[in-house]
């Protein structure tokens, strides 16, 4: 039976205010919670089945978390989705601390991406490319929002975020090529990527906005060859930084 204090943590713990409140966030799902157990993320307390809480958590070395048994039907209850198949952590947020972006390998800028879905789907993504860092604008969707992390299948775990003014973040990284996703530029197919920099993707309807887009440096755009409108910003971060691998960047 799960208390009434942790229950009114963790429901507030959907809401954005509260996050920052507390500095914690929430993990649901067994995958999500077992790689947030194998980071850096400090964990506060996990509920889950007896099961889970039988094959993870009573026989690991070195528990220093509360630990709490729950029926499915609890989860379900305690979290953001309709189910819940075994397991919801409760985490303490990282430091929102700068990300330097050197002289190898490439980061990510996301200039107003609204949905925490394709945020969640860009961390994973990212993951796949080795990309580490992502840098976002004060207003893309919290990283911390629960269906971004349960998008992200754990890779928030390995991905960190800096969230600030972005075209100030840019500014102080002038010397650094800036990659960014427009409708038109340079086909991706055929573009020699530099080995380093930083790629930025735009906003979903809006795209790059107008004070970010006198530091891009390298204008790149994804050729269309059918009837589609758009991509989505997840599929199009895709693309490009398979593009960016094939050339070796």
């Amino acid at each position: 039976m799960v208390s009434g204090k942790w229950l009114k943590l963790v429901k507030s713990l959907q809401v954005k205010k509260y996050r920052q409140l507390h500095q914690s966030f929430l993990v649901e799902g067994a995958k999500s919670v077992l790689e947030l157990m194998d980071s850096a993320y400090a964990i506060q307390a996990v509920f889950a089945t007896e099961t889970f809480l039988r094959q993870h958590i009573r026989t690991r070395p070195g528990i220093s978390f509360e630990y709490h048994a729950a029926t499915e039907e609890e989860l379900a209850r305690m979290g953001s989705f309709q189910t819940n198949n075994a397991a919801i952590a409760v985490a303490a947020m990282l430091p929102n601390a700068p990300l330097q972006v050197g002289p190898a390998g490439y980061a990510l800028a996301l200039d107003g991406i609204q949905d925490p879905g394709n945020v969640g789907t860009i961390l994973r993504i990212a993951d796949w490319y080795g990309i580490t860092r992502v840098i976002c604008s004060e207003d893309t969707a919290d990283v911390y929002n629960p269906k971004v992390i349960s998008a992200s299948m754990g890779s928030f775990t390995r991905v960190r975020t800096y969230y600030c003014d972005l075209p100030g973040y840019l500014r102080t990284h002038r010397g650094t090529p800036c990659l960014g996703a427009f409708l038109e530029g340079d086909d991706v197919h055929r573009f020699a990527f530099p080995p380093a920099g930083i790629l930025v993707m735009g906003n979903e309807s809006k795209g790059i906005r107008p004070e970010v887009e006198p530091f891009v440096t390298h204008k790149v755009h994804i050729p269309r060859y059918g009837g589609a409108e758009s991509l989505n910003v997840g599929i199009a971060t895709a693309v490009i930084l398979d593009n960016v691998r094939r050339v070796g960047g």
